[in-house]
């Protein structure tokens, strides 16, 4: 399956996109606007958070990448 292209450039997706927020098990948490080494650009959020299993809390890490697809081709100036 072909890549759709990304309709913006990397300087203007750090320019004009916000921080994404993001439900797991209804805590809310923010995903920051971040251009990975990769050259792709997106969102990043890490975390902790406790969610119940079998009556049970238990502390859970996130580590969570949102990319654009086609980001890591698509120009990085304007």
């Amino acid at each position: 399956m072909a890549k759709s292209p990304c309709p913006l450039s990397q300087s203007q997706f750090l320019a004009k996109a916000e921080p994404l927020k993001v439900s797991i098990n209804n805590q809310d948490m923010l995903a920051e606007v971040k251009a990975f080494s990769t050259g792709s650009f997106g969102w990043y959020l890490n975390g902790k958070t406790t969610v119940m299993v079998d009556g049970k809390a238990v502390s859970i890490q996130i580590g969570m990448n949102l990319t654009i697809v086609g980001s890591k081709e698509a120009p990085r100036d304007a």
